[in-house]
């Protein structure tokens, strides 16, 4: 019967399994039928078709067996000579082998004696699977063909012909007819491709062979390169399933995982059309944008990635460490553990690139640092990007920092709001300057602040070094505030002569005019110039500049924006402020 011409008979190097032809040119068997083909020659014969004669194969594809009987990934794709004129085999939903009634399901094999083939008869026990990886299969009646050596690769079939699996395995003892195969599904984790010939409830027909023939042609190098992960969380939307822990390794896993487990059906539709953008090279690829707001902000482009740090309550050198990415206005948690703050680096850096997976693959990201007080002048700008990538974090993104209390303060966020609508009708900002060593008191600085209104105040030394006045910036809505984390003697050492006072305050002693500026006053008057004409919602884009040119400077250390901090804060970043992701008393 030549429909049912598509089994094949395969041997290399003494092994003999089974088959099936699933294109004009490629079988599917089990790896480790093929397990000597690096020694040994792998023969392909159809003994429905035996004018055909032997024809020589290759392994084109494995799905990553070990070489154990327990391993997962038991699949190998053959390449036959040439193509063969025979009709491939067809497949059935993946859900077909376990629809009450069970349907009996037929496996052609060649164990030793039948070398024309076999049939044999099985049903699934359940759809529970295996170790993630087999369906079990159980003799149809108590009698009749076991399954034995000579199955292995054969397509476990339904009575209409439509394959629903491949066998793989046998119980082992002769009383036990019992064995294993591998559902489509699974067969389609370890070997893409065959997404294209399973029909997915779900999923038009239409949609899914549009989807893999562009799938084809990015692998050809259409197009542009594009990350998979990014590609995956845009077409899945807001509400669609999260990334998979560690993400994907190819478009294909990713094309293979919307298709298997996200239940939309437009799910296909639009990953083929955000992947033909890329292999059309097509200028932008974006989910449809919501009608934008009256007035709408610089600053609605940037889609945060957030590291907030907390004390956890469970000693002074335990934080919780939570790491989320914004998107579509809403927060996705990606990671929350309690650490030492000696283990917050490693933890961030193995977070930080599946946060920024989740943003839309235009998007703009904006990594903030949500920090207790105490943390503000941490070096995370200079945190290596992971242990394989020692680029400094804010030469690799725009990253900010902000103060965890003014981030979840109400009374701020509005008054911040209020601001940045005030900001977005300027260009350049002018710097609020506190220097190093001032002797104005700190109510006096707030009220300069808000009869200034002031949009950016620069400190000529870090947190630490004047503090209550730092304190004052914080509660202030002053959105942008920036320092220099390297101290300024001047700052640190009252005491000391300091060129830089406040213009008010009288010199002293051992002060000459013509003693060079301090590093603080330097360091401001450095800073009005490099902003003057930057806009404020900008600001991030042009510190991650200034960090990148002192970073390749010949000297970085004496660059005056090697250690610049930037604390910048628009609540129009973050539409919601949500709780912790673990309860505090769990």
């Amino acid at each position: 019967m030549r429909s049912a011409a598509w089994h094949a008979r395969i041997a290399c190097g003494g092994e003999v399994g089974a088959g099936f032809l699933v294109t004009g040119r490629r079988v599917l068997t089990c790896a480790h039928v093929v397990r000597w083909s690096d020694r040994a020659a792998v023969t392909v014969s159809f003994p429905h078709a035996g004018e055909l004669g032997e024809l020589s194969a290759s392994v084109v594809a494995h799905g990553g067996w070990a070489g154990a009987d327990t391993d997962p990934g038991d699949v190998a794709v053959l390449e036959l000579e040439h193509d063969v004129p025979l009709a491939p085999a067809g497949f059935a939903p993946p859900d077909a082998a376990f629809r009450e009634p069970y349907p009996r399901l037929i496996a052609y094999g060649f164990p030793e004696g039948y070398d024309e083939g076999t049939l044999a008869e099985y049903q699934a026990v359940s759809p529970q699977l295996i170790a993630g990886e087999w369906l079990e299969l159980v003799a149809w009646h108590g009698h009749g063909q076991p399954l034995v050596a000579g199955f292995s690769g054969a397509a476990a079939t339904l009575p209409d012909g439509r394959v629903a699996g491949m066998v793989t395995s046998a119980s082992g003892s002769p009383d036990v007819r019992k064995g294993r195969m591998l559902p489509l599904d699974v067969m389609a984790r370890h070997w893409p491709e065959l997404g294209e010939l399973v029909p997915t409830p779900g999923h038009r027909d239409d949609a899914r062979r549009r989807l893999y023939a562009l799938l084809r042609r990015a692998a050809d190098g259409a197009g542009r390169a594009c990350d998979p992960n990014r590609l995956y969380v845009d077409a899945v939307g807001a509400f669609g399933p999260p990334l998979p822990p560690g993400g994907f390794t190819s478009l294909w896993a990713a094309a293979a995982y919307v298709q298997w487990e996200v239940p939309d059906p437009e799910a296909v539709p639009r990953f083929a059309d955000r992947l033909r953008d890329l292999v059309d090279g097509e200028p932008a690829l974006r989910t449809p944008a919501p009608p934008a707001p009256a007035s709408p902000s610089a600053a609605s482009a940037w889609s945060p990635v957030v590291v907030e740090i907390d004390h956890s309550g469970a000693g002074p050198d335990q934080v919780t460490v939570e790491v989320s990415a914004y998107r579509d206005g809403r927060r996705r948690p990606v990671g929350a553990r309690r650490l030492p703050r000696t283990g917050v680096r490693a933890y961030v850096q193995s977070r930080i690139d599946e946060a920024v997976a989740q943003l839309a693959p235009d998007a703009d990201e904006l990594v903030t640092f949500v920090l207790p007080r105490e943390w503000l002048n941490e070096a995370v700008a200079h945190w290596e990007c992971g242990a394989d990538d020692s680029t400094p974090l804010g030469c690799a993104y725009p990253l900010v920092v902000t103060d965890r209390a003014r981030h979840h303060s109400g009374r701020l966020r509005h008054q911040l709001r209020k601001k940045w609508q005030k900001l977005d009708s300027g260009n350049g900002i002018e710097v609020h300057r506190v220097e190093c060593g001032t002797r104005e008191r700190p109510p006096s600085l707030r009220k300069r602040l808000w009869d200034g209104e002031a949009g950016l105040a620069g400190f000529a030394a870090p947190p630490g070094a004047a503090r209550q006045h730092f304190e004052v910036g914080l509660t202030v809505p002053v959105p942008v505030l920036l320092w220099p984390r390297a101290g300024s003697p001047c700052a640190v050492h009252p005491d000391t002569s300091c060129p830089g006072l406040a213009p008010e305050d009288p010199p002293r002693p051992g002060t000459a005019p013509e003693d060079p500026p301090c590093p603080g006053t330097a360091f401001l008057d450095q800073l009005a110039v490099s902003v003057a004409d930057v806009p404020p919602a900008e600001l991030p884009r042009h510190i991650l500049s200034l960090r990148l040119t002192a970073d390749a400077a010949d000297e970085p250390g004496l660059h005056w924006a090697r250690d610049l901090q930037l604390l910048w804060d628009d609540p129009r970043c973050f539409p919601e402020t949500t709780a912790s992701l673990h309860s505090p008393v769990a």
